[in-house]
Formats: structure tokens, C-alpha cells, sequence
């Protein structure tokens, strides 16, 4: 029996992945979202409606209503987003583009969010999946600044990506952020219909869907340490043709599963200028958050590495880390991570930091788990402004003190010096 489906082909009728966890504990998932709604796991109602502003917040208050057990999950994303897509058209052929632009980027969030649950290329998963590229390229044609799709060749295949240019923009060479989704987001949610703040920042943003990441297993490009090595090259190559970018200043985001990826990604090219992380994900074959979280996580990286089989997967995993690639990483080094976090445990992001050789600054949140929220995160540094700022600084040139901050609950900042390291240059 085939425990991996080969490369280069999509997953047949029966390539869906199985998990022990999940078959023993179904039961309980459906009944803890009965008792606690689609936040279950995480707040993905909070993070889907955050980069569409206040308008779709009826949306989603709508869909915590319907979706009772995991099987509710995509039925009710869909049902939301045939209406928003509806009223995309209607309001275009209205001669109303700026409100046919808002539902036509809210119905594309929707359909991607209709995608999580589906974990084989099968033709509800592509069609979704069209459905959501459709509505997205729509919002692109309409939208405030400049969006066009592209296609980072990587290998025989390409990676897609949506590249965003700040509003106003009348020519120049921008410095660019390669901003990476979580393991369950996607690339059309990374960017906000509006005050995005790396736009407003002047920095060009390419939203990428990396190997294994959302629309790549669709297009099967799967998650390898190989292909993640690869792509930092692969961006660069790309780059060279793009006269609107300085390729002197491109750094890297990335959230959650996005802080390993976004680690390794920065580790496969000396040409990175920065690298932003947070949410962390740094545990050495990610025990924690594959074998004591909720079920979905394992099932969900299963179908990024193109794994049915899990027992297959447990040795392939094992043995993924970022432990030979971190000594490559010269460019400075911000990682946001929560004290508690309960997906990756603290220690192994310390770990990590200690091991850069690189300007670093680790920035811990009091009291906050995988998502950094709470009080610390209210009353201290905002992450997403934190981020945003240290990002302008260094593709500015800034120079960079190593340093671990953590953020009280009351939102006061100690700061100590991490030793072994210099400013930029």
C-alpha cells in the first residue's frame, strides 16, 4: 500500500487522511463545538472577519449561530458566500464598484474559509477553491490600489500568490514583505480590504501560499523541507523581473505554522533583509500541537505533506525541525509569542532565538496563549502594529539591539538585553 500519494498527482476518491485521534474523538470535537462553536480550536471567526472590516461581522456572527458540529463548517462558509458573491454582481451591475469590491472580497474569504474542513483535492475542495480565486481576482479588478495574481515558478510547478502595491503608488522601486498564512488561513485573508498596515507603511506585500499551504496542495505542491529551501531562491528569481521591487529590501511575515515556515524560508536565501514571526509553531516535530490539540491540526498538515497514512506521517514528521537551518539566518529576527501558548511550548522558541546568530528580538505576551491576544496584547505593543513598524525599520536600514521584551498584562514592557549579538550595520 502507497502511504503517500505520489507527487505530481492529485489525491483519488479515498486519498482523504486518517488519523486514530480523530476516528476516537470525532464525537467529542462535534460535541465541544456544540458547547463552544466554530472558535473551538481558535478564534477563526475573529481572524477570517478581521481583514474585512465591520461590514461582514453580521457574517460571521451568523455562522458561530449555524455551526453546531465540524460537519456545519463548510456548508455554512458557502451558504455565506453564494449571498455575498450575489450581491457582488448585483452591485456591479448597479454601477456601484467600491460596494461590488467589498462583498466580492468578503465572499472570496468566505469560500476559502470553506475549504479548511476539506482535506483531499476532491471537487468540492476545487471547486471552492475556484469559486474563492474567482471572487478574489474580481475584488483585484476593483480594488483601491494595485492586485494582480502571480506565479512563482518552483521546480516543473508554481506557487500562487497575490501581489498588493501601497495605494497611490506612481512608480519607484518598493521595499517587499513575503507575507505567509497559518497553517488553516490562506493568502487572500492576509492583506485587509482596507488600512492594510503594511501598505500604509509604503511596503509592497506578496501574499504567498508556500508548499503544502492552501491552494498549493490543490495545485500539488506539498510541504517538503526541500521545497521551503527552494523557495527562497525561487522568490528572488522572480523578483529580478519585477522593476517595482527592490530586491536589496524584501523581508519576511508569517503567523503561526508560518513561524517555522517563515523561519525556514529566511534561512534558504542570505537576501532576506528581515524576518517577522508570531504565533509560534518551533516545537521539533510538533508533538504538542499534533498529538494533545485538537484532532483537525494533524489531519489538516497530513493533507499539506500529501500523507494518508499516519503512521507514515509520524516518521516523516519526527524529524522535522528547523535545527540545521537556523545557523543560516544572518538578517534580523522578530518573533511574537505567547507565554502560554498551548500549541507550541515556549521553551522551544526561546531555544530557537538563543540559537540565531543574527540581530534578534523575541517579544513575549503575559498570560496570552497561541494567539496572541489579552490584556498584554491590549494594553502593551499590538502585535500586528509591532510587526508592521519593526518591518519598516529594518527594510529601512535601521540598526536592530537584541532583545527580549515581555509585555505585562498591564501592558508595561521589561526589556533585557539578549547577549552574543550586534546591531545592524
Amino acid at each position: 500500500m502507497d502511504q503517500r500519494v505520489p507527487d505530481g498527482t492529485t489525491q483519488a476518491a479515498g486519498g482523504k487522511p486518517h488519523t486514530r485521534r480523530w476516528a476516537a474523538q470525532r464525537w467529542l470535537v462535534d460535541n465541544i463545538i456544540e458547547a463552544n462553536g466554530i472558535d473551538w480550536d481558535q478564534p477563526r471567526s475573529v481572524y477570517l472577519n478581521a481583514p474585512c472590516g465591520t461590514e461582514a461581522s453580521a457574517d460571521f456572527a451568523a455562522i458561530r449561530q449555524q455551526v453546531k458540529k465540524f460537519a456545519d463548517c463548510s456548508p455554512a462558509f458557502e451558504a455565506m458566500a453564494r449571498k455575498r458573491e450575489a450581491k457582488a454582481v448585483a452591485a456591479e451591475e448597479a454601477g456601484q464598484p467600491v460596494t461590488a469590491r467589498n462583498n466580492y472580497f468578503i465572499a472570496a474569504i468566505h469560500w476559502g474559509a470553506a475549504q479548511w474542513p476539506l482535506e483531499e483535492n476532491n471537487a468540492r475542495n476545487l471547486a471552492d477553491n475556484e469559486r474563492k480565486r474567482a471572487c478574489y481576482a474580481a475584488y483585484a479588478r476593483l480594488a483601491d490600489h494595485h492586485v494582480e495574481p502571480v506565479w512563482i515558478p518552483l521546480g516543473e510547478k508554481r506557487l500562487p500568490g497575490w501581489l498588493h502595491l501601497p495605494p497611490g503608488h506612481q512608480g519607484g522601486r518598493l521595499p517587499l514583505v513575503v507575507s505567509l498564512p497559518g497553517m488553516d488561513s490562506f493568502k487572500e485573508g492576509i492583506v485587509q480590504l482596507y488600512g492594510d498596515p503594511m501598505l500604509q507603511r509604503g511596503m509592497a506585500v506578496l501574499a504567498l501560499d508556500g508548499p503544502g499551504q492552501y491552494e498549493s496542495p490543490v495545485l500539488d505542491i506539498y510541504f517538503t523541507m526541500e521545497n521551503w529551501r527552494a523557495t527562497g531562491p525561487a522568490l528572488f528569481d522572480w523578483i529580478a523581473g519585477r522593476p517595482e521591487i527592490d530586491s536589496g529590501r524584501v523581508g519576511i511575515a508569517g503567523r503561526s505554522f508560518a513561524s517555522f515556515f517563515g523561519t525556514i524560508l529566511a534561512a534558504s536565501d542570505s537576501r532576506f533583509r528581515s524576518c517577522a514571526v508570531s504565533a509560534t509553531c518551533h516545537e521539533p516535530g510538533f508533538h504538542t500541537i499534533f498529538e494533545e490539540a485538537s484532532p483537525t491540526f494533524k489531519m489538516r498538515f497530513m493533507y499539506m505533506s500529501n500523507f494518508v497514512d499516519e503512521d507514515a506521517f509520524d516518521a516523516f514528521i519526527r524529524d522535522v525541525t528547523w535545527e540545521d537551518d537556523v545557523g543560516r539566518i544572518a538578517c534580523p529576527y522578530l518573533c511574537l509569542a505567547g507565554e502560554c501558548d498551548e500549541l507550541s511550548p515556549l521553551e522551544h522558541t526561546e531555544r530557537l532565538v538563543g540559537a540565531l546568530k543574527g540581530p534578534k528580538q523575541l517579544v513575549v505576551y503575559e498570560g496570552s496563549r497561541h494567539s496572541i491576544r489579552g490584556p498584554a496584547a491590549n494594553n502593551g505593543p499590538h502585535p500586528q502594529t509591532l510587526i508592521a513598524d519593526w518591518t519598516e525599520a529594518r527594510l529601512r536600514g535601521d540598526p536592530l539591539a537584541s532583545e527580549r521584551w515581555f509585555v505585562e498584562a498591564g501592558g508595561r514592557v521589561q526589556k533585557t538585553p539578549l547577549r552574543g549579538l550586534a546591531p545592524v550595520p
